[in-house]
């Protein structure tokens, strides 16, 4: 079963379990026989590529399905087991292989997902993502027989298991100024997400006093679902950061892909505010590089970029959009508002735990604050992302849209922008979920309420 919606427009995600599944194991082995024979190419050569998964409970089943899948069509595949989704983009360039990992992010447990790169961790497009659906959709509904790709994945292809969480972390380690940072508390909420498989390898060795909350792998989340942007799964780490006396702490989603900080006052930095951070950094040790920015991080990135000597680069919102752009611009670094954190040293992929040691660089070298070392990067007030359910995303963005003609500029780049003076709204249908998302930021938070409020009040009227 490969059920139409699990094809997004970056990744394959979609429900497991239940009673209503999207996909299943046999699905996941069409994929592996689709992959393989849309990867050999003209020279029709041996498929090699590595497979990693995160701690779902369906990873084992589903990833085994796929990798039989494209044993069966003669594929070597090198089984990385359980990895952080930056961790295979670190082994993808590290063997200069193509990389899949079974992952659903930060979706509650009842579902899974695949990422895809190419050799290099370098992103797949779209067409093929496209054609990889048609070819396993195909191949599912003529039906397959599974136990021949069972027997023929034992005597065909091959695949070796090998671990590479030391290679990662020593890689990260090797890409920041960490010696002589002063001894720093850091609460760690792994979510009961990869963070907890991965953090204790890249921070352990450091000086630094961990308390790690929920380090646990365990992909059913007892304690909270895997996902930052909801405030509600911020909370425990903001109280034991406010309780411990902690300088600050550092939030992971479900695939540890993605980092937020909180500070020691327990507020949450504005992932924009890292972005700006993080550009200024990069800026000072290589002048003139190209920043790679998203349609809805906030304006005050640019400015920062440009007064400091930088360019910016804008991208539709979307791992393999922004990959592509960092690649196409051989951009130093890329910041998105979701807390996804791309470097042209991490082959240009994302990766939200060399993020995190970047921030702690940069407050292990300071004696202030992390309030205060972000406080100049935050220049406008944001609404933060908040989501709707409509039946009609596209018939939501046009009435808004019609009910700001004459206010601003509009564009249709990434769902629709609307920009004043001051100001600006996006309203844009997700990637990954049946949901149409607001962000709105302008100069003063009563013009933000005001503006944020009025097309609430449509989307939702």
């Amino acid at each position: 079963m490969l059920q139409d919606q699990i094809f997004k427009a970056n990744d394959i995600r979609g429900v497991t379990s239940g009673d209503s599944p999207e996909w299943d194991t046999a699905g996941a082995a069409a994929l592996g026989v689709a992959y393989v024979r849309l990867m050999k190419g003209a020279d029709g050569g041996p498929v090699e590529f590595v497979v990693g998964r995160d701690m779902r409970t369906s990873g084992p089943d589903f990833s085994a399905a796929f990798v039989a899948g494209a044993r069966s069509e003669g594929a070597r595949v090198v089984v990385a087991g359980l990895t952080s989704t930056d961790e295979l983009w670190f082994v993808s360039g590290h063997l200069d292989l193509p990389g899949i990992t079974f992952t659903a992010s930060h979706n509650p447990a009842r579902y899974n997902g695949v990422k895809f790169c190419l050799a290099g961790a370098r992103p797949v497009t779209p067409e093929f993502l496209r054609q990889l659906k048609h070819d396993a959709q195909a191949l599912d509904t003529a039906g397959l027989d599974l136990a021949a790709i069972a027997t023929a994945a034992r005597t065909c292809g091959s695949a070796r298991e090998q671990d590479y969480l030391a290679e990662y972390a020593a890689h990260l380690h090797a890409l920041v100024p960490l010696d002589g940072i002063r001894r720093l508390k850091v609460v760690v909420d792994a979510g009961n997400g990869m963070a907890g498989h991965t953090a204790p390898s890249v921070l352990g060795p450091l000086n630094l006093d961990l308390d790690v909350l929920y380090g646990d792998l365990d992909g059913t989340f007892p304690n909270h679902q895997p996902n930052p942007l909801i405030p509600e799964n911020l909370v425990d780490a903001q109280r034991r950061v406010v309780e411990t006396g902690a300088d600050l702490a550092l939030v992971f989603d479900g695939d540890a892909d993605r980092c937020f900080a909180i500070d020691e006052t327990g507020a949450v930095v504005d992932p924009s505010a890292i972005t700006a951070m993080i550009a200024e950094q990069e800026l000072a040790r290589e002048p003139g590089a190209t920043i790679v920015i998203n349609t809805i991080t906030s304006a005050s990135v640019p400015e920062i970029v440009t007064e400091n000597g930088g360019t910016t680069v804008t991208s539709r919102v979307g791992h393999t959009y922004v990959k592509a752009l960092m690649a196409e611009h051989d951009a130093i670094f890329g910041g998105e508002h979701s807390a996804h954190y791309y470097f042209r040293d991490f082959y240009f992929a994302d990766t939200g735990m060399l993020a995190g040691l970047h921030v702690l660089s940069l407050l292990g070298h300071s004696d202030r604050p992390l309030s205060q070392l972000v406080a100049k990067y935050i220049r406008r007030v944001g609404s933060g992302e908040i989501n709707s359910d409509v039946d009609d995303q596209q018939a939501s963005m046009d009435l808004v849209a019609r009910a700001f003609d004459g206010r601003g500029t509009q564009d249709r780049v990434d769902g629709l922008t609307v920009r004043g003076d001051g100001w600006r709204v996006n309203l844009r249908p997700s990637n990954t979920e049946p949901l149409l998302r607001l962000n709105v930021e302008a100069v003063d938070r009563a013009t933000m309420e005001s503006l944020r409020d009025e097309v609430l009040g449509l989307v939702r009227g």
